[in-house]
């Protein structure tokens, strides 16, 4: 590739040439790398449980890793859910859900969740977890996640195999043994979350940096 100057405007009719970059290729991705059918690969993600329903009578667990954040200012974040999910309606008609955060501790509850229905069992019941009134929203939270976020559905896009719910998220309650007294800050390693990766669950790893480390003067 040639030398190429990248230009931006300095207000007047004039441009200025700012910086000058040679790319080069190194081989083909084909020496190092496989190519796979398109397919949903990125990895790891959390591994949440969603709390749903507006009354006792239709509390819902399901578990959830297509799901993220997609603006800070307002909050928002989403979750994925396929249609034929019993959890599905429940979120539809009332418009609400909360994201449980899972730790070690909730492993098993949480991949139970995910491979049975609401339809067939109670599932706080069955993995003895405890529902419990959210501040804002009508759906129950879990009272053994470290973190719970209440969100409230903006839009429903329908995509293909599952459809996506926009929330705005209206509350976050965090588990007091997990918060610095200090410095009233949530403690995510002595949370001990999980993740899921690629059909596996897995443990958080040991720190090996914080955001901006990479350019902190040494």
């Amino acid at each position: 590739m040639k030398n190429a100057s990248v230009e931006i405007s300095t207000g007047g009719s004039r441009k200025k040439p700012v910086a000058t970059q040679v790319a080069e290729t190194v081989g083909v991705a084909s020496d190092t790398h496989q190519s796979w059918k398109p397919g949903t690969m990125i990895y790891p993600l959390p591994a949440a449980l969603i709390s749903c329903g507006n009354s006792q009578e239709n509390y819902n667990l399901i578990t959830i890793s297509w799901m993220g954040t997609i603006c800070s200012n307002p909050p928002m974040c989403y979750i994925s859910v396929r249609p034929e999910r019993h959890s599905y309606q429940l979120i539809k008609d009332s418009g609400e859900f909360v994201i449980n955060l899972t730790n070690e501790a909730m492993a098993e509850a949480t991949d139970w969740c995910g491979v049975r229905s609401g339809k067939n069992f109670k599932k706080f019941k069955k993995m003895k977890l405890t529902p419990v009134k959210a501040e804002v929203v009508n759906a129950p939270l879990v009272r053994e996640a470290p973190l719970c976020i209440e969100c409230r559905v903006k839009e429903v896009i329908h995509l293909g195999s599952h459809d996506m719910f926009i929330a705005d998220v209206v509350n976050v309650l965090a588990d007091k043994q997990y918060i610095d007294p200090e410095t009233d800050t949530f403690d995510l390693a002595k949370a001990k979350l999980i993740a899921y990766s690629h059909g596996h669950y897995y443990k958080l790893g040991e720190e090996i940096g914080k955001f901006g480390w990479s350019v902190k003067k040494k």
